[in-house]
């Protein structure tokens, strides 16, 4: 999730093991340390645009590394604050391991994809239950932590986990009730669909997009879960076919090679562009959930070198107005 929202749910996790008196201590290095695994962002490569990717939401996201990111942290925030204040190491220790490992099982309840198992294994673990930004999640549990803050008290983040609790099975009951839905529309179309896959639109629990495949073709429409559940209909592509949509593309070369690398972190659901023929998107994504216009993506070159590694692009194209129809599907 957003980094503020990472950083407030660890501020939660670690005042759950602190007192009246040390709360504050706990929030803020709680709050950090909830942040700290996406440090793995300045993990990156000039040459090699898909290193990041790769790396982000990887090691430093993993069940297993937990224990020794909280004692990064732990080393850190005690010699830099936590001794002055009379906090003894295992205090530190904890508000961190705790902060810390709140951040990777909040990043898998999105949609991006987290290693949760890395290095046992590299699948993207995304549970599909919240978006990556969600105001009413957040904004709660800021107003929660600020009570925290100035009564000094626990009950304040009792009722935030509950807040966390509550919202995140919310949206597992909407994710499940979208995946039926968007099953039985892919039925009354003929179709028998496969690899369908659920997630909510931004910002909200309410609308989410839904990507079924049948016949070599992705189809995405729109789920509105209200009172009354009601389909949107979307549109389709076609599924990207590497050697058809690239005959003259050398099969050893980097470019292939990172064709294969985007293809695992998009979960293979990739398709040629329709403005530009040497672009490869990621159609999860899309600023509107019933339609297809990838919010990144990977372009191949006719000209480059073997060696050479593709171009890593985003495409923030009309932002303003996918939002605007987004809340006329929301309101409506």
């Amino acid at each position: 999730m957003d980094p503020l929202s990472q950083g407030i749910v660890g501020s939660i996790a670690a005042q759950q093991v602190s007192n009246n008196k040390k709360i504050r201590t706990a929030i803020f290095i709680g709050f950090l340390s909830g942040m700290a695994p996406d440090l793995d962002i300045f993990i990156r490569s000039s040459i090699d645009p898909l290193l990041a990717i790769e790396f982000h939401r990887q090691f430093t996201h993993s069940l297993i590394f937990i224990p020794f990111g909280g004692l990064i942290c732990g080393i850190f925030f005690y010699y830099l604050l936590t001794k002055r204040l009379g906090l003894s190491f295992r205090e530190s220790y904890l508000y961190c391991t705790l902060g810390y490992a709140s951040h990777g099982l909040l990043d898998a309840c999105t949609s991006y994809g987290t290693q949760l198992f890395w290095p046992l294994s590299d699948a993207r673990i995304a549970w599909n239950t919240i978006s990556i930004i969600d105001p009413l999640f957040t904004i709660t549990l800021i107003i929660l932590v600020i009570f925290s803050i100035i009564k000094k008290k626990i009950i304040f983040a009792r009722l935030a986990l509950i807040w966390v609790i509550f919202y995140l099975s919310l949206g597992y009951l909407q994710h499940n009730r979208a995946e039926k839905i968007a099953f039985s529309n892919a039925l009354s179309r003929g179709h028998t669909p496969k690899n369908i896959q659920v997630k909510p639109s931004l910002a909200n629990l309410l609308v989410w997009k839904a990507i079924y495949e049948s016949d070599n073709k992705y189809y995405v429409d729109a789920v509105k879960i209200g009172l009354k559940p009601k389909i949107i209909q979307g549109t389709s592509i076609k599924k990207l076919n590497v050697v058809e949509s690239f005959p003259w593309l050398d099969l050893d070369s980097q470019q292939a090679k990172d064709i294969g690398r985007f293809s695992w972190f998009s979960g293979n659901y990739l398709a040629i562009s329709r403005n530009n023929p040497n672009r490869i998107i990621d159609i999860r994504y899309s600023m509107l959930p019933n339609e297809i216009h990838g919010l990144w993506g990977i372009e191949i070159k006719k000209s480059a070198e073997k060696n050479e590694h593709v171009e890593y692009f985003f495409n923030r194209e009309n932002n303003k107005n996918a939002l605007k129809k987004l809340w006329k599907i929301l309101i409506n």
